[in-house]
């Protein structure tokens, strides 16, 4: 079934939006892309989950090109078993090697099944790879900044301390998010600087870019930026 997706996958091809996207994805070893854009692989994605046997593909790893990593990555967004998404959810990540596939991933099933998503989210967060970390950071921002909040989560992501750039910048975008939705809640971890340095001005600067934070928020914001 591999080789018939990658046929198909060259079909779709777009050679310009191939050349467009290996310069937004740098950093990857042995980067190869087909070039198919993200509407036709999303299409392809919900035909391919009701196929008997896309399990070749899916334990067919790793992958050689991009766009498989994200076709499996909408083709696991798209299983409705929770038991199931979580399975190939899980042998799946240690492959996750960018940005754009960890963050497009996201299983429609995650939202009835909120509790036991918290668990997988705790042990992720713990793990060493890049960006099973950052899709642990993704889904807390995603699925628990809302109803689901609880401030133990702000908690949780401030504890963690990398090296990593994609680590960090996840950091960043979800204590900017958590200002805009739980602002009373997160505002004493700008104030009180606990957040690294970088990451500590990162979220400052994406939350003044925000469009839902207020225009008195920003400007005081700006007053607590690290030097």
């Amino acid at each position: 079934m591999t080789l018939e997706i990658q046929s198909k996958l060259f079909e779709l091809q777009d050679k310009k939006y191939r050349d467009f996207q290996s310069g937004l994805i740098p950093g990857v070893d042995g980067f190869e892309a087909i070039g198919v854009r993200t509407p036709e692989l999303r299409k392809y994605a919900k035909e391919l989950v009701k196929r008997e046997g896309i399990e070749e593909f899916l334990n067919d790893l790793p992958h050689k090109y991009f766009d498989e990593n994200q076709l499996q990555a909408f083709i696991i967004s798209e299983i409705k078993d929770f038991g199931k998404c979580m399975e190939e959810l899980e042998k799946f990540l240690p492959y996750v090697n960018n940005w754009a596939t960890c963050d497009q991933m996201s299983p429609k099933v995650f939202k009835k099944h909120k509790n036991e998503l918290l668990k997988y989210i705790e042990k992720w967060m713990k793990s060493k790879e890049t960006y099973t970390i950052r899709f642990a950071i993704g889904m807390l921002m995603q699925h628990f900044l809302d109803e689901d909040f609880d401030p133990k989560y702000l908690k949780a992501v401030s504890k963690i301390k990398s090296d990593e750039y994609y680590i960090n910048m996840m950091i960043a975008w979800y204590f900017a998010t958590a200002l805009a939705k739980q602002y009373e809640a997160t505002i004493p971890y700008i104030q009180e600087k606990k957040l690294d340095k970088w990451v500590h001005n990162k979220t400052i600067q994406k939350a003044i870019e925000s469009y839902r934070i207020t225009a008195e928020q920003k400007e005081y914001l700006r007053t607590l930026k690290v030097k």
